[in-house]
């Protein structure tokens, strides 16, 4: 695996403790990048300004990202523009979720 997917992988272990579903099919994680000497910026959003989380999320975030090897630092800058919204949630997380709407139409084959 790549340090991309490591890193990717990591984020994964990472729940909002109000939903079962991980930050990253969550689409909390607006993005991430990964500097040659192994710095880590991420660029993540919570559900609401408000979040009960909002103080512990973020080191959770930090925490699970520098665990990697190979990573060396890890910045993380928490953002609300966009605002987040149900539509950054991945298919899988949507499913798990219960929510309606999942697998568009156009993709069922008869």
């Amino acid at each position: 695996m790549t340090l991309h997917d490591c890193i990717i992988a990591a984020l994964k272990t990472v729940y909002d403790p109000e939903m079962p579903v991980n930050i990253y099919e969550l689409g909390l994680i607006y993005g991430f990048t990964v500097n040659p000497g192994g710095r880590v910026q991420i660029r993540m959003t919570l559900t609401a300004p408000n979040c009960p989380v909002a103080g512990t999320l973020p080191a959770d975030v930090e925490r699970a990202v520098r665990g990697v090897p190979g990573v060396t630092a890890v910045g993380l800058e928490l953002t609300f523009d966009p605002p987040w919204s149900k539509d950054r949630m991945s298919e899988a997380a949507k499913l798990a979720l219960g929510l309606e709407d999942v697998i568009p139409v156009t993709r069922i084959r008869r």
